[in-house]
């Protein structure tokens, strides 16, 4: 029996009340703003405040929607479940058989189970609230009939109030993702699917609904993320009866799960989230909940940082690895304060190109006829940690792998996909392949000290087939179960998801990795839009933001290496730079200050609460991070292009103490004095200036004239206190 009538998950943050009196699955009073005791108690007259009339034309009686839409209780629009049962049983009505009210740790968790014994299937409903506001919506499927069941999509859904009235989302490509498009919310679906076997450059990585012109600091948002690192779709629906939802699930190829009676299918968290004030309260419940799951540090090296400071060695050296040049620019890195040195693709046997050896995962004897120890022991002797790049989940037709094992491939033998980046996929899944992969990696984590892993995934999956069948599904989580079996042997090692840079950035592979690649992009223009959206749901600690040399390998734009810092400095902060043939002493210097102020703000800049000013001036961004105790701030201005009015607009610092007064500073990350190309604001330079938060988060500062591309930092600190 039901603990309550009127089941409820709420905080500070938000409230979720369910109404779960009738028969079936329970349905949604109200998402959104949180309730007050009294409110929770009042939820009978709530209810009948908003029963619902029948429409024109519409069913006898009204129908309700639950978190999983029902197509056999008259529902129109896009149903929870599809599936069948060879042609019958595809339009199940489920009868509650269950529920109850739990705690679990730093979440409120509520559990439904429900059957249909016409249709022979059962399901279980999971919602859980984290304390940060996090709410995380499953089923689980379970064929309790006597004949194999083919589901064809389990989804969940969050109804939405009849205020929602704009969606953002995300679109993007190589080297630019995560780019915003907003649209009105109109009758209709708009549906976001990924089909590239990993979430992709081209991703949503999240869907946002809110009140028209929301914005950063103000309008109601409501947000939903599916936490799955394969095929996916998120989808908002508005219907003409007036209902409008926010949904998502696991996009399921035909035939990858036909449950055999007793079989079970649980779809992916869709993980969502409500803010009253902004899409800054969006991110505050998704970095609060990945904060609250980071792992800990490495045992017996407690001054280890969670986000070293890295180099990556790719756009420094490319294929060269020449022994005698790693070791001059791990020296290089490690004078300039870097704390992490990862030797990117071409270490392992035969790969002098993109074309040959991988899947190949063995040290390269002609290269390294001593293996990487030496190369390793000199990383550590300079005080760093040391990282390795690899792509288990690819191979190159030219390649030992390949060559032995053509069967191993995630295709039709006789239709194979075609090839992209010379490469085709491995089936992760394959059960020999699979223990390929995990004895070679495990070999490599045991046989040498490396404290991180880069772990890529440079194509999309074209017509996976496993087993006879597609098989993206099956290769996700197997992919999953290679990363779970490796970290549980070598818990110490850090992982980094990477794919063909931003291409798998979900909260699924994060339960796996400890930080993403944003994008093979380092032109710090394109990274303020890309970062700029992607940490709307990641916290900077698991952002790679990495400074590049002058002149951008992706794009060729130069710019200034305040401006590149700036632009890495709110991030997981390194370098993709050739520090010891392309960088000169000055530069070397202004970048080694950059990283010492880095780990100087880390503490601040890696726990505190981001923020972003809603900036009337299109061609300038502001955002920042303050300190749980709202004692300190770092800001970042940066002059994204020209302004359209010679005297910018007044810059406004939001999350404050309204009441506490602060100093605020210009600073410039390489540590040489904040310019002003023309005669700058009269608190500009020297002490600054001393503000109560009310007026900083209202009125704001005067900026000086700031050319295109460049940007500064604002220190806040509060004035008059030790």
């Amino acid at each position: 029996m039901p603990s309550s009538d009127f089941p409820h998950l709420g905080n500070s943050a938000v409230s979720l009340l369910l109404d779960a009196r009738g028969p079936g699955l329970p349905t949604v009073l109200h998402w959104g703003a949180p309730l007050a005791a009294a409110d929770v108690a009042a939820a009978p007259s709530l209810a009948a405040a908003l029963s619902r009339p029948v429409p024109s034309a519409g069913p006898d009686a009204p129908v309700p929607v639950g978190l999983l839409p029902e197509h056999g209780a008259a529902f129109p629009g896009r149903p929870g479940l599809r599936g069948h049962r060879d042609g019958a049983d595809w339009a199940p009505v489920f009868t509650r058989t269950g529920l109850r009210e739990e705690r679990a740790g730093d979440r409120a968790r509520l559990v439904v189970t429900a059957a249909d014994t016409a249709a022979g299937l059962g399901l279980t409903t999971e919602v859980e609230l984290h304390d940060a506001g996090l709410l995380r919506v499953r089923h689980l499927l379970r064929n309790a009939g006597g004949t194999p069941y083919a589901v064809e999509g389990l989804e969940a859904a969050l109804p939405l109030p009849p205020q929602v009235g704009e969606l953002l989302d995300f679109t993007g490509r190589h080297c630019r993702e995560r780019q915003p498009q907003r649209h009105p919310f109109r009758d209709g679906v708009w549906v976001r699917e990924s089909r590239r076997g990993r979430p992709g450059l081209d991703a949503t990585i999240g869907l946002l609904a809110g009140t028209p012109g929301f914005g950063f600091r103000h309008g109601e948002v409501w947000a939903a993320h599916v936490a799955w690192s394969g095929n996916h779709v998120a989808y908002a629906e508005r219907l003409p009866e007036g209902d409008a939802l926010l949904g998502g699930g696991e996009l399921l190829l035909p035939g990858e799960v036909v449950l055999e009676p007793g079989g079970e299918y649980a779809m992916p968290w869709l993980c969502a989230a409500y803010a009253g004030r902004g899409v800054d309260g969006i991110s505050a419940a998704f970095h609060g909940w990945l904060r609250a799951r980071r792992r800990p540090r490495r045992t017996g090296a407690p001054d280890r940082p969670a986000a070293p400071v890295t180099l990556n060695t790719w756009e420094a050296v490319y294929f060269d690895h020449d022994p005698v040049r790693l070791h001059a620019l791990a020296r290089t890195a490690a004078a300039a304060g870097v704390e992490r040195f990862v030797l990117d693709d071409g270490w392992f046997r035969g790969r002098r190109n993109d074309r040959t050896g991988l899947g190949d995962w063995y040290v390269d004897e002609d290269v390294r006829p001593d293996g990487l120890g030496p190369l390793i022991d000199h990383v550590r002797g300079l005080g760093m940690e040391f990282g390795l790049w690899v792509e288990p989940e690819m191979v190159n037709p030219d390649s030992d792998l390949c060559r032995a094992h053509p069967d191993w491939l995630l295709a039709d033998p006789d239709r194979p996909p075609p090839p992209a980046r010379h490469q085709q996929v491995l089936d992760v899944a394959h059960p020999e392949a699979y223990a390929y992969l995990l004895e070679r990696l495990d070999a490599l984590l045991s046989a040498y000290d490396i404290g991180a892993l880069k772990w890529d995934h440079n194509r999309d999956l074209v017509a996976a087939r496993h087993a006879g069948r597609a098989g993206a599904h099956a290769q996700t989580h197997a992919v999953y179960r290679l990363l779970d079996t490796l970290r549980a042997r070598h818990p110490d090692v850090a992982v980094e998801s990477c794919a063909s840079g931003g291409g798998r950035v979900d909260l699924g592979i994060l339960e796996r990795a400890d930080r993403v690649w944003a994008s093979d992009c380092n032109d710090a223009l394109e990274r303020q839009v890309i970062q700029r959206w992607t940490g709307v749901f990641l916290p900077p600690e698991l952002i790679g933001a990495h400074v590049g040399p002058e002149r951008a390998h992706t794009t060729g734009r130069r710019h200034a290496l305040d401006f590149r810092a700036a632009t890495a400095l709110f991030g997981h902060l390194g370098a993709e730079w050739d520090l010891d043939g392309a960088a000169d002493d000055a530069e070397r210097a202004a970048l080694a200050r950059v990283f010492a102020l880095h780990k100087e703000l880390r503490p601040l800049l890696h726990g505190g609460t981001v923020v972003r000013a809603d900036h009337p001036d299109p061609a300038a961004w502001v955002h920042g991070v303050v300190a749980a105790d709202r004692r300190t701030a770092v800001f970042c201005h940066a002059q994204l292009a020209v302004s359209a009015h010679a005297v910018p607009a007044a810059v406004r610092l939001p999350g404050l103490d309204p009441e506490r007064r602060y100093r605020v500073r210009a600073v410039d990350p390489t540590g040489a004095p904040v310019r002003s190309p023309r005669p700058a604001p009269a608190w500009w330079g020297g002490d600054g200036v001393v503000l109560t938060g009310r007026l900083l988060g209202r009125v704001g500062l005067q900026p000086p004239v700031t050319e295109p591309e460049r940007a500064w930092l604002l220190r806040v600190e509060a004035a008059g206190e030790a």
